[in-house]
């Protein structure tokens, strides 16, 4: 488990299989045990197509074989006016959306936050740094409404590279890593544009790291860095995995 001074605020972790990436994903996850949130809010990308930008769930509640995870309509109806009245996109609702990686990290936090929690689900379409800068200044607001006593805790869920041989994934993904420890929103698009890191849900991960910039957070300490061929053995064509661990305090350690 990584080693860190403060409160965590948000967390990075990944989105395969539990098989290839559930490790990654647990040792930033740990670090909720014996900690209470009131709401998650998971932002996650769209792996299915949709015309509008930013999508939500419809659904009262999600289903996991742990029991139901309800989800707080109150404040999803709250984020929406926030972003209508700055000029951004509606938060648009869909039924039975197929984004598994927004629900495969469910199961980590009905298990780490185990007197529950309201969700907030968010799926980007629109990966763009315009809608990262709009969605986070929206979210601070949001969670600023809160009652003081009611900790939100902010989840970004990513992969990274694709495919690639272990040493050109490990090259790719420490440019990622680097921008993520640095709160570089800037970097993550410049880097993504010269084609020097990749992430399925690089979006989430900038938006989850601005807001948190935005709320005090002012550390990251990486939990976990690997590839599938951990598993697999496969170091000719592997998938990054990194999860990280976003806190108001100083970061120690990590591995």
């Amino acid at each position: 488990m990584p080693e860190f001074e403060g409160q965590p605020v948000g967390l990075i972790v990944p989105h395969a299989g539990y098989l290839y990436s559930g490790l990654t994903a647990a040792h930033a996850f740990k670090v909720l045990q014996g900690r209470q949130f009131a709401r998650v809010i998971i932002l996650s990308p769209s792996h299915q197509p949709y015309h509008q930008p930013l999508l939500t769930t419809a659904h009262d509640s999600y289903a996991t074989p742990l029991g139901l995870v309800p989800v707080d309509r109150g404040a999803l109806k709250k984020l929406d006016a926030i972003l209508r009245e700055n000029a951004g996109p509606e938060l648009a609702s869909v039924r039975r959306d197929q984004e598994h990686s927004l629900e495969i990290e469910l199961p980590f936090l009905q298990t780490t936050l185990a007197e529950g929690f309201w969700l907030i689900p968010l799926m980007m379409v629109d990966q763009s740094a315009s809608l990262v800068r709009l969605l986070s200044t929206a979210l601070v607001k949001l969670i600023q409404s809160f009652p003081a006593e009611e900790s939100t805790l902010l989840v970004a869920s990513s992969d990274l590279s694709h495919f690639y041989t272990e040493r050109v994934a490990n090259r790719l993904d420490g440019n990622l890593a680097q921008a993520v420890r640095e709160f570089d929103l800037n970097a993550f698009y410049q880097h993504k544009q010269r084609g020097e890191m990749e992430a399925c849900g690089l979006a989430p991960m900038a938006t989850v790291l601005q807001t948190s910039h935005l709320l005090g957070a002012d550390q990251v300490t990486i939990a976990n860095h690997r590839t599938s061929a951990a598993v697999t053995g496969d170091r000719s064509s592997v998938v990054g995995y990194l999860s990280a661990v976003i806190s108001t305090g100083k970061a120690l350690a990590h591995e």
